[in-house]
């Protein structure tokens, strides 16, 4: 016997709900989106035209294809018509990919995306799914949809500009010396803005269109053979000034895309090249791409955001700021890897946002090993004196300290670097196995004594010392507890 079936019998409608699983994908979705106050679809509302779909419908319906791995509007069209979770939270809307796409780039679409990220948190919370005690920090570079062989390096552009600069800068001499056309006002001497390229080309246009109209009037042939000479040098220098004016106006627009990265896409300003993770190619070629931070907590995503700069170091402190910002309140243990190790984010997080940071420092594996142990060469395995502030080097001389150094690095973190002072090694036999530094660079005072500055990378271990003891603290007092 076989259950009833037949194709011909009229069958009403009935709620989707009932078909779906207790703990379908989504109930969660549905949660998430609901929770949303009606406040942040308020950008959406428009007074003419056709009703458009509820954003809160739309919202759903696109995070839900996105838990199935489906993220082409065509596809996500396709689902709202088979899929009964999609018909479900669809309720019977058929949006087309063109408006699925729409929705997807519109510019409070982002601000949707936050909106699901804090509610989705709360409710983690409130299910005591997660606790508030840590944070755990960590970025991938994620490959860019553009060329390969479309990047446009800032070195490059700097170095064709100066040349640009000096070129023009001697071919505007020129044209004064041999009178083809008068002074202008500049603002500067050194270097011709694009306004002032622009009035060169002008005058220089005049000078042609005097030429052109005189050539016109006259009707001997030996007197235009010869105007049309004088003509040919403001024709030459036109054609030079007009394509000093375009790379002019390029290399400047060039220097608004970089910001402050080194390089970009032409097909996609926003991606930087970067050496990516998972290279296919297996020569290490850079490529565009985007360094993706996420925080997280009970392997659950609360936060993210997208940076340019493809290391970890610099995109911590901006993370932070954005979490703060606009995702929740940071907790009291800010943990990620030694990527993320550096003296400014140490201070950032005790300093300035009081809370304790669970990350080690770059070197701290690499410490940890035995051949860096027992290499008796390297300046952090000498013997120190905490009474007389002095390393003692392999061969038994005394480096005493000198005086703080401070340097400045390009993101505006000043770093203080101790210097110790030796003394006199110039016959010292390991001399050649404990630096690489020529010997007349330490031949600096007049007793003879020659001077050896630690490396920085050295100093600045020995700067983050205590802070590492400190970290190192924390982390076991969390494991403890």
């Amino acid at each position: 016997m076989f259950k009833h079936y037949t194709m011909n019998q009229v069958v009403l409608p009935l709620d989707l709900e009932i078909k779906l699983q207790e703990n379908d994908i989504a109930y969660t979705v549905n949660d998430v989106v609901e929770n949303i106050p009606d406040e942040a679809f308020t950008g959406f509302l428009r007074e003419t035209g056709c009703p458009t779909y509820h954003p809160r419908m739309m919202m759903k319906i696109i995070l839900c294809a996105y838990t199935q791995s489906v993220f082409s509007g065509r596809k996500i069209e396709g689902l709202l018509q088979d899929s009964v979770r999609m018909m479900w939270l669809a309720q019977g809307h058929v949006p087309s990919y063109r408006t699925i796409n729409r929705f997807r780039v519109h510019p409070e679409a982002k601000e949707l995306l936050r909106q699901c990220f804090v509610q989705f948190r709360c409710q983690l919370v409130q299910e005591k799914l997660i606790d508030e005690e840590a944070i755990f920090i960590d970025g991938t570079k994620i490959e860019a949809n553009a060329n390969k062989f479309t990047f446009v390096w800032r070195k490059a552009v700097e170095k064709y500009s100066a040349d640009l600069v000096e070129r023009s800068n001697q071919m505007y001499e020129e044209l004064l010396k041999k009178k083809i056309v008068p002074e202008i006002e500049r603002e500067s001497s050194d270097e011709m803005s694009a306004e002032e390229l622009a009035k060169v080309v002008e005058k220089l246009d005049a000078k042609v269109e005097e030429y052109d109209k005189k050539i016109e009037a006259s009707e001997e042939a030996n007197e235009r053979k010869q105007l049309r000479s004088l003509r040919k040098a403001p024709k030459q220098y036109r054609k030079r000034f007009k394509d000093f004016l375009e790379r002019k106006q390029k290399y400047q627009n060039d220097m608004e895309i970089f910001g402050e990265r080194n390089s970009y896409s032409k097909t996609d300003h926003d991606a930087t090249f970067m050496r990516m993770k998972d290279d296919y190619m297996k020569n290490g070629q850079l490529k565009a791409g985007y360094n993706v931070q996420v925080a997280t907590e009970g392997q659950y995503v609360l936060a993210f955001d997208v940076f340019p700069n493809p290391t970890d170091t610099r995109t911590f402190i901006p993370f932070l700021d954005k979490i703060e910002k606009g995702f929740f309140e940071l907790p009291n243990y800010i943990v990620a890897d030694a990527g993320y190790g550096s003296e400014q984010n140490y201070e950032d997080v005790i300093t300035n946002r009081k809370r304790i940071p669970l990350i080690t420092y770059n070197s701290y594996r690499q410490e940890k090993k035995k051949k860096f142990k027992n290499n008796a060469f390297h300046s952090a395995n000498w013997e120190y004196d905490e009474e007389s502030d002095s390393f003692t080097c392999p061969n038994e001389k005394k480096l005493a300290f000198r005086y703080l150094s401070n340097r400045t690095d390009r993101n505006g973190f000043t770093r203080a670097f101790k210097v110790y002072e030796s003394e006199d090694c110039t016959d010292c036999p390991l001399r050649s196995q404990c630096t690489k530094a020529k010997i007349e660079k330490y031949n600096i005072t007049k007793s003879g004594n020659n001077k050896k500055n630690m490396s920085d990378r050295s100093f600045q271990k020995r700067k983050l010392g205590k802070s590492t003891e400190n970290v190192k603290l924390m982390w076991s007092q969390f494991s403890d507890s």
